[in-house]
């Protein structure tokens, strides 16, 4: 895995201690959660599962219908991955970068995925699309709500690594007032049923070092696309 500044970085996979919050489950909807350090007993298989992946499909900016080029460098794996570019948003089959499918979601990434669904009482979830968001300082996510997806009743299960970042929660209008949450190395925040179309977003992340991941916070998005 590269720093933002491209230089490798040796991933330190016992860097973090579990913070104090660790194990808590958070309701911030009717069916919305945060799961505070549910990740980290995964970070040992995660992260080279994670390297892989970046090999065969490195980040890249995006740039939106509108012609903006997004702060957050994006890339996918599974059966689908997310795309942008002036045509629109879109789900695809094969990266537009390559030409070849999208990299194979890991046994790892889906079992985690599932684990934290489960845990936040939605039973059965098949992702089939994990979309990876490289921030850096100052990248930041506009309120957006997820509904490219053809499953609606399947949630979202969204994983913070690195750099902590503070995720706006909304409500079904652009302009209804959000919820602030700080997000830590770990932590999943999963949403769906009832609060499935919540407008959702990310501040722009501030100056920092993770001892294992550098200047840049990655999450994770799983999603059942098709």
């Amino acid at each position: 895995m590269m720093r933002s500044n491209d230089t490798p970085v040796t991933l330190d996979l016992f860097a973090d201690q579990a913070p104090t919050t660790s194990g808590r489950i958070e309701p911030i909807g009717q069916q919305s959660f945060v799961l505070r350090g549910f990740a980290l007993p995964w970070l040992e298989r995660l992260l080279p599962a994670l390297e892989k992946v970046l090999q065969a499909a490195p980040f890249r900016q995006m740039v939106t219908p509108g012609g903006f080029t997004m702060s957050v460098a994006l890339t996918s794996c599974g059966a689908l991955g997310w795309t942008t570019d002036r045509r629109g948003y879109r789900y695809t089959a094969h990266d537009p970068q390559s030409g070849q499918p999208w990299p194979e979601m890991p046994g790892v990434f889906r079992e985690l995925a599932q684990a934290a669904a489960r845990h936040a009482r939605f039973e059965g979830f098949e992702p089939d699309a994990c979309l990876i968001n490289r921030y850096v300082p100052g990248a930041r996510m506009s309120l957006h709500q997820d509904k490219d997806e053809r499953a609606l009743d399947a949630p979202i299960v969204s994983v913070s690594l690195g750099l902590p970042a503070v995720f706006q929660f909304g409500g079904f209008e652009r302009g209804d007032k959000c919820q602030r949450i700080a997000l830590l190395h770990g932590d999943i925040v999963v949403w769906g049923g009832v609060d499935r179309l919540r407008y959702h977003g990310v501040l722009a992340l501030k100056e920092g070092l993770h001892p294992a991941l550098g200047a840049q916070r990655i999450n994770l998005t799983f999603r059942t696309a098709g």
